[in-house]
């Protein structure tokens, strides 16, 4: 009785990958980016909540430096444009 149990049970496992191999399981879902959404700078000005804001995916041996080096070099850039800080008088 076990034995015959144990054959249908065969059966409908290998049905199911039968199934599934001829592509009437349906689709696997789209891959998610293996980059953070929140890896860039957002056009406009940026401010303290910004930077704050940005995160990098993890690569291999760190961040992806493509993320930082596009960062760093926006910052590099916002901060050339804006005007010198006034500094306090001594007195």
């Amino acid at each position: 009785m076990v034995s015959i149990l144990l054959l249908l049970v065969l059966l409908a496992v290998i049905a199911a990958i039968a199934v599934v191999a001829a592509g009437r399981g349906g689709s696997l879902p789209d891959a998610v980016p293996d980059r953070s959404p929140t890896g860039t700078l957002p056009e406009g000005p940026v401010d303290r909540a910004v930077v704050e804001g940005i995160g990098f995916s993890l690569a291999f041996r760190g961040y992806r430096m493509d993320e930082v080096d596009r960062v760093l070099d926006r910052l590099v850039g916002e901060l050339e444009t804006r005007p010198a800080r006034e500094e306090p008088a001594d007195g």
